[in-house]
């Protein structure tokens, strides 16, 4: 007998747990952080599968859950995907990173979200200068590859261009 997948609550439970003891970087608990990502991916008409993606978006990244966990974890192999395709690897070159978002199905919807949060102007009001216009920058050049910039995305221009490939 298969052995159920974990509810969207319980991900979010052990989302909370283990990012617990973290805070973002104006100090605020990081649980406040996913539980917003996860809000704007529901808010976004996104899936169940998504905001299981989103609560669990930076565990990998941050080391609150490891690699194994998530391998071994019993959730749907969409989730997972989801959550590594958000997963920024040490070293790793944004062309690549987005990239790989974009090739990753319901990936985009998830950092599209983390992006509106992380830049969302209050959050960045309490960081200092020089912080708040490096991550500024950063976010909208994510956005631009990911084609979030209120232009067309990549793979709309792509199939546009090639309406065979679409």
């Amino acid at each position: 007998m298969p052995i159920p997948y974990l509810t969207l609550s319980q991900v979010e439970a052990i989302a909370r747990e283990a990012h617990r003891r973290q805070t973002d970087k104006a100090g605020r608990p990081y649980v406040e952080h996913l539980a917003a990502v996860a809000e704007g991916v529901r808010i976004r008409g996104g899936s169940e599968e998504q905001m299981a993606a989103a609560w669990l978006h930076d565990a990998v990244e941050d080391g609150a859950l490891s690699r194994q966990w998530l391998d071994e974890a019993s959730l749907p192999r969409q989730v997972k995907e989801m959550v590594l395709a958000v997963t920024k690897r040490d070293g790793e070159d944004l062309f690549t990173y987005t990239g790989r978002i974009l090739a990753t199905p319901g990936a985009l919807l998830i950092k599209e979200s983390d992006l509106a949060h992380n830049a969302d102007p209050d959050r960045l009001a309490v960081l200092e200068p020089a912080t708040r216009t490096r991550l500024s920058e950063k976010y909208a050049q994510v956005r631009g590859l990911l084609g979030l910039d209120g232009g067309v995305r990549p793979a709309e221009r792509r199939d546009q261009a090639n309406p065979a490939t679409g």
